[in-house]
């Protein structure tokens, strides 16, 4: 789908592309392509004199092919969140063009910070927008984005970190099961920060591109200037934060197996109790179980409940031993 947005005085309103049309849409502002078909992306390449990247050349990983200068225009890919259908956060690429001011955005997905960034820039507003305005302002929406979903993981990663350290279950078996279950969590959301991480560095790196291409408008470079500083500051701080969770998640990572291994531990150290516990009456009753004729205990009459007593006698002591040590 292609939809060409046309200055309309203070703001800019959005016009689908209709090949049976005769709509002015050849000098737009923003051409916003998705899913774009072959011929929507002959009509961008005929206004504009360049060559839409196909969607195999923007999910190339080499720096080279997502950041370079073409036909006089700016071709520049970042990595984009997304939330799939079950609801799972996954990256897609989205390329941004700038020619003369006006900007081609190419992507194969929905993110919210564009369906919250066209309303934006349907409403009047002050000042001049053009394609760089417009450009700044999608990765102003995207790095607002990812605020709300660090934020979102970081409270996670906090109510994941008062399970792992308040659990109250008694039973060794559960307990074990309930710290299990947060490590698919704590995966989950170290997946979640990963791919945040990616995104930030490529804005930042769209950004540095960006300065360093310049412009011939000395004005324009004065204004956006700013801008494009506080963009990089951003994603800097945000590329910080996503650090800082990280380590916390490899901490509670860290802390989730050692208490499984404790709990384990437990378990295997109540089973060498009880061996060590019952083997002084096993070998009392190997002892009374030989069978050799001359045995003075045998003809005892007190003899059976004798041995009886000195095997609980026998599993009595280190038992209390065990206990007064601390060791149950």
């Amino acid at each position: 789908m292609l939809r060409a947005y046309i200055r309309e005085d203070n703001r800019l309103a959005p016009t689908d592309f209709d090949p049976t049309a005769a709509t002015p849409i050849g000098s737009a502002v923003w051409y916003s392509l998705i899913d774009p078909t072959r011929e929507e992306d002959k009509f961008v390449e005929s206004c504009l004199g360049i060559d839409i990247p196909t969607r195999r050349e923007m999910q190339d990983i080499e720096p080279s092919a997502r950041l370079y200068s073409e036909a006089g225009a700016e071709f520049m890919t970042i990595t984009a969140l997304i939330e799939d259908e079950s609801g799972q956060v996954v990256k897609s690429p989205i390329t941004f063009v700038l020619r003369n001011d006006q900007l081609v955005t190419v992507r194969y997905a929905d993110p919210k910070p564009f369906r919250l960034y066209e309303r934006l820039v349907s409403r009047p507003t002050t000042g001049e927008i053009g394609g760089e305005r417009v450009m700044i302002g999608l990765l102003e929406s995207f790095i607002d984005r990812l605020a709300q979903l660090l934020e979102n993981t970081g409270d996670g990663i906090d109510q994941i970190s008062r399970e792992v350290f308040g659990n109250k279950s008694t039973k060794p078996t559960r307990k074990t099961r309930d710290l299990q279950s947060l490590i698919e969590q704590i995966g989950k959301k170290g997946d979640v920060l990963t791919l945040a991480r990616e995104s930030l560095v490529s804005i930042s790196r769209l950004v540095s591109y960006h300065q360093s291409a310049g412009s011939e408008d000395q004005r324009a470079v004065r204004e956006r200037k700013q801008e494009l500083k506080v963009l990089q500051r951003d994603a800097a701080a945000l590329s910080d934060h996503a650090t800082f969770l990280s380590d916390k998640i490899t901490f509670l990572l860290d802390a989730t197996l050692g208490l499984i291994n404790l709990e384990q531990n437990q378990i295997i150290k109540i089973f060498s109790v009880a061996a060590v516990v019952f083997l002084p009456p096993t070998l009392v009753a190997s002892v009374y179980g030989m069978n050799f004729h001359i045995m003075p205990e045998l003809d005892w009459p007190f003899g059976y409940p004798f041995a009886l007593g000195l095997m609980i006698l026998s599993a009595l002591v280190p038992f209390l031993y065990f206990k007064r040590s601390g060791w149950l």
